[in-house]
C-alpha cells in the first residue's frame, strides 16, 4: 500500500511548478538491487532521479478520460539511486490544464496541476524503502514559463540550472505543497504505448518571405518541436511559429485558428539548447525572428514525437506518386496517433473524433501494432459512453465536447462515428485475433447496437437524430460540409446493418449464442428495410457513389440487384470523370466495391486520378500527409477558404486499405492471418507491387511483377499460418509455410484455366 498523495504547489504560478525531495538510504542495509519509479500528473509531468530523466517517454500520463482514469507510468530508475538522492518533478498543464478544443475554452478538467510519485527501492537483503510525494515536498520553478499543447512553450535560459536535481541544493526558499483533491483510486498502470521522440528531420531550406520574414522548411508535415542550438547575448527573444503550408510566400496560420503553435526562447549569453517537450506543433515550415546573426540552418531540427507504434506493414509499387501517397497516409497515421487518435495535430481541436478511426482503423492495424493503443482508447470509449445521458457512444473521446461551450448537444447514437465501438474492436480482431482485446470490448460493442436497434423505425431505418452522414463530400458548400449528396438517413442504415452484421459474428466467436440470434435478427431487419424502402432495380435511393458503395460493400443487396447497383456505381464514377464523389461515409469503400461488382479499372483509374477531388491530387501539390479536405489547398496554392482546413487527417487515407488487400494482394482469410488470402489483381498500368506484414504469425509478404506477357507472384508464408493464392482464371492454390513463386500468363481465353 502507497502513501504517496497527488501534490500542488501552494503557490501557484504560470510557470511550470518544480517539484523536489531530497532523502537518504536507510542505513544499515546491503546494497539495492532495484529501484522502480511510478508518476503520473494531473498535467503532464517529467522527472528526475539524482538529474537522470527517468525515461524517454513524453507528455506523461497521456491523455485518458480523466474523470474515471489517469494513467502511471513505471520505470526501473536502480542505477540513479545514491546515499543521497533527489526525487523531482517539472509539471505542464497537458491537456488537464492547457486549451482544449475549438471554443478558446481552458482547465477543462480543473485548474490547479499535481505531480504523483512512488520511488520503491528495494536492498538485497529484502528490505525495502519507499519515497513518496507528501507534503514534505518542496516547489518552485524554474526556466519553462509558460507550456500549452496549443500555443507553445516559452523557456527562459537565463533561469535554468541543473543544481536542484542534484543532492545538496538548498530549498530552504522554496514553497510548500499540498495534496490536490484526487481519488488515487483513479490511478491505472499504463496499457498502451508511451510517447517519445520517433525520429528528426534537418532543415532542407531557408529564406526570405516577401514580408522579410525567415522561414525554414524541415521537407516533411510532422508533429513535435523544433529543437534549438543558439548562442546570443543575454536576453535575446527567438520566436518560432509553425504552420503546415506556405500561403502567398508566407507561413499559413490561418487553418490553425486560435492555435498560437508558437515557441519562445530567451538566450542565457552562453551556448544554450532548446527543446519544448511539454508542448507539440503539426507543421513543416517555421517563421523565425529574433535570431541573432545569420541562420545556421544546423542549428534548427525537428524532432517527431508521437505514440511509439511499432511499424509492421509495408506496400510499394511501380507508380512513385502511389509510394507517396501511402508515405502520406504512414504521416498522417504517425501524426495522430499521440496518445489518443486524434483527427489532426495542429489547429485549435486535435481530437479523439470517433468517425476518423472507425473508418481508418483497418489500415492503422495493418501499417502498425495499434492493438494496444486502440484497446486502451476503447477503454475510454465504454467509459465515456456509459456517462452520456442516453448512454451511447460520443463523438469525441475523451469527450470534453461536454465542457465546451458549442452550442452543440450531445447527438445520442450515431452512425459510423458511433459505430466505432463496433469497426474498431473488429479491426483489431480480424488483425491480430485476440480473442481476449474482442471479449474486453464486447460491452460497448453490444450496448452500441442495442442503442442503435432502438432507434430504428418499425421499417428498420435509421431515419432520424442528428447524423454527420457522408461528411465532407467534395461536392458539399466550404462551409457546410454535412451536406452531402447521399442522405443520411441512408448512410446510416448501411452503416447500423454492418454494425449488425458484425456484431452477430462476434457474438458467435464468443460463444454468445443467444446475442448471435438477437443481432442476427436485427441485421436481417434493417437489410429487409433498407431493400424495400432504399432500393428499386439496383438503383440505391439518391443514386450517388456513397449510397452505392455502401450498399454495395456491407452486403446489404440481393445476387441481382448488387451487380446491378455495381454497373451503376461504376457508370456514376465515370460520369464524374474517375474524381472523388464520396466523403468520411463512402471513400473508404468505393473502390472496394467497384472491385467486387467487376470494375477493378475503374476502381485504379479513382485511385491514380490526379485532378482535384482525388488522392493523388495532393500528391501533386507537394503534399507528405493525408488532407482533411480534397482540396485544403486550391490549385493556385491558396488555402481552402472553410474555417475547417487540416493538411493532415488520416481519414481519407483509408484507401490503402484497399491498396494493400488488392493492389499488392495481402489481406486476412482468418483472423490474425492463420489463414490468409494472397490475391494481387493488376491494373492501372502499374508493373509491380508489394506489401509485407508483420502478422502474429511471422512475417507475410507478396510481390507480383509483370514480366512481359507473365505475371511473376512470389509469396512468403509464416510458419503456423497459411495461404489461398487466389489468381484470375485460375484455381485457388494451397500454400503451406515457406516461400512460393508463380508464373503465369497475364492472359488467358476464356473459358481456359491454367494451374
Amino acid at each position: 500500500m502507497t502513501h504517496a498523495k497527488m501534490i500542488a504547489p501552494d503557490s501557484p504560478t504560470e510557470a511550470a511548478p518544480l517539484l523536489r525531495t531530497e532523502f537518504a538510504l536507510d542505513a544499515g542495509h546491503a546494497d539495492v538491487a532495484r529501484a522502480t519509479l511510478r508518476t503520473s500528473a494531473l498535467g503532464a509531468v517529467e522527472a528526475w532521479v539524482n538529474g537522470i530523466p527517468s525515461s524517454d517517454e513524453l507528455l506523461v500520463p497521456g491523455w485518458t478520460s480523466y474523470e474515471w482514469r489517469v494513467r502511471v507510468v513505471e520505470h526501473d530508475v536502480t542505477d540513479a539511486i545514491t546515499e543521497r538522492t533527489v526525487l523531482a518533478l517539472r509539471l505542464g498543464n497537458g491537456w488537464w490544464r492547457g486549451w482544449l478544443g475549438f471554443t478558446g475554452q481552458r482547465a477543462v478538467y480543473g485548474d490547479e496541476r499535481a505531480g504523483y510519485a512512488e520511488l520503491e527501492i528495494v536492498f538485497a537483503d529484502g528490505h525495502v524503502q519507499r519515497v513518496v510525494t507528501d507534503e514534505s515536498w518542496r516547489s518552485s520553478h524554474g526556466d519553462v514559463l509558460a507550456d500549452d499543447l496549443y500555443n507553445g512553450e516559452t523557456i527562459d535560459a537565463r533561469l535554468r540550472e541543473d543544481s536542484w536535481l542534484l543532492p545538496g541544493f538548498d530549498d530552504s526558499e522554496w514553497g510548500a505543497v499540498h495534496a490536490a483533491d484526487f481519488d488515487l483510486e483513479k490511478l491505472v498502470t499504463e496499457a498502451s504505448p508511451p510517447v517519445r521522440r520517433l525520429s528528426e528531420f534537418a532543415v532542407e531550406r531557408v529564406w526570405t518571405s516577401p514580408a522579410g520574414k525567415t522561414l525554414v522548411d524541415f521537407g516533411q508535415n510532422l508533429v513535435g518541436f523544433v529543437r534549438v542550438a543558439v548562442s546570443g547575448p543575454a536576453g535575446t527573444e527567438i520566436t518560432l511559429r509553425h504552420a503546415e503550408v506556405i500561403e502567398n510566400g508566407e507561413l499559413g496560420t490561418r487553418p490553425l485558428r486560435r492555435a498560437e503553435a508558437t515557441d519562445r526562447y530567451i538566450l542565457s549569453g552562453g551556448e544554450d539548447v532548446f527543446e519544448p517537450t511539454l508542448t507539440f506543433h503539426g507543421f513543416r515550415y517555421a517563421e523565425v525572428t529574433g535570431w541573432p546573426g545569420e541562420l545556421d540552418p544546423a542549428a534548427l531540427t525537428a524532432v517527431v514525437i508521437g505514440t511509439d507504434i511499432p511499424e509492421i506493414g509495408f506496400f510499394e509499387c511501380s507508380d512513385s506518386e502511389l509510394n507517396q501517397l501511402h508515405r502520406n497516409v504512414v504521416w498522417g497515421m504517425r501524426g495522430n496517433f499521440l496518445s489518443v487518435p486524434t483527427d489532426c495535430p495542429q489547429r485549435d481541436e486535435r481530437l479523439g473524433w470517433t468517425g476518423d478511426i472507425a473508418v481508418f482503423a483497418p489500415t492503422a492495424a495493418f501499417l502498425g501494432d495499434v492493438e494496444s493503443f486502440l484497446a486502451d482508447w476503447l477503454v475510454d470509449v465504454e467509459l465515456e459512453r456509459r456517462a452520456t445521458p442516453e448512454a451511447s457512444v460520443p463523438v469525441v473521446v475523451p469527450n470534453v465536447m461536454k465542457y465546451l461551450n458549442t452550442g452543440f448537444p450531445e447527438p445520442g447514437a450515431t452512425a459510423i462515428w458511433g459505430d466505432a465501438a463496433v469497426w474498431v474492436p473488429w479491426a483489431l480482431w480480424t488483425a491480430y485475433g485476440n480473442e481476449r482485446t474482442l471479449r474486453s470490448a464486447y460491452p460497448l460493442m453490444t450496448a452500441h447496437l442495442r442503442s442503435v436497434a432502438a432507434l430504428l423505425s418499425p421499417e428498420g431505418l435509421w431515419d432520424t437524430g442528428f447524423q454527420f452522414g457522408d461528411w465532407l463530400d467534395p461536392d458539399a458548400p466550404a462551409d457546410d460540409p454535412g451536406k452531402s449528396k447521399a442522405p443520411s438517413a441512408v448512410v446510416a442504415t448501411a452503416s447500423a446493418y454492418r454494425t449488425a452484421s458484425v456484431m452477430a459474428e462476434a457474438s458467435a466467436i464468443l460463444g454468445e449464442t443467444a446475442d448471435a440470434a438477437e443481432f442476427a435478427a436485427v441485421r436481417d431487419r434493417i437489410g429487409e428495410g433498407f431493400r424495400a424502402h432504399y432500393v428499386e432495380d439496383g438503383r440505391v435511393h439518391s443514386d450517388s457513389a456513397t449510397a452505392y458503395a455502401l450498399a454495395i460493400a456491407f452486403g446489404i443487396l440481393a445476387p441481382d440487384d448488387r451487380q446491378r447497383a455495381g454497373d451503376r456505381l461504376a457508370e456514376v464514377v465515370r460520369a464524374a470523370g474517375h474524381r472523388i464523389s464520396t466523403g468520411f461515409a463512402g471513400t473508404p469503400f468505393v473502390a472496394d466495391a467497384l472491385t467486387q461488382t467487376g470494375h477493378l479499372d475503374d476502381a485504379y483509374a479513382l485511385l491514380l486520378q490526379r485532378e482535384a477531388p482525388s488522392w493523388l491530387y495532393a500528391v501533386t501539390m507537394g503534399a507528405t500527409t493525408i488532407w482533411e479536405r480534397w482540396d485544403s489547398m486550391l490549385p493556385d496554392g491558396s488555402i481552402n477558404p472553410g474555417e475547417m482546413t487540416s493538411f493532415n487527417h488520416y481519414a481519407f487515407g483509408a484507401v490503402a486499405d484497399w491498396m494493400h488487400r488488392t493492389v499488392a494482394g495481402l489481406a486476412p482469410l482468418e483472423a490474425g492471418y492463420r489463414r490468409m488470402l494472397i490475391a494481387p489483381q493488376p491494373g492501372g498500368g502499374l508493373t509491380w507491387a508489394g506489401s509485407s506484414l508483420q502478422t502474429p504469425r511471422g512475417t507475410a509478404a507478396v510481390r507480383w511483377d509483370l514480366d512481359g506477357p507473365d505475371l511473376r507472384v512470389e509469396v512468403t508464408v509464416p510458419e503456423g499460418a497459411e495461404a489461398v493464392l487466389r489468381l484470375a482464371r485460375r484455381e485457388d492454390e494451397a500454400l503451406a509455410p515457406g516461400i512460393h513463386v508463380r508464373t503465369i500468363p497475364m492472359y488467358i481465353p476464356e473459358g481456359e484455366t491454367r494451374g
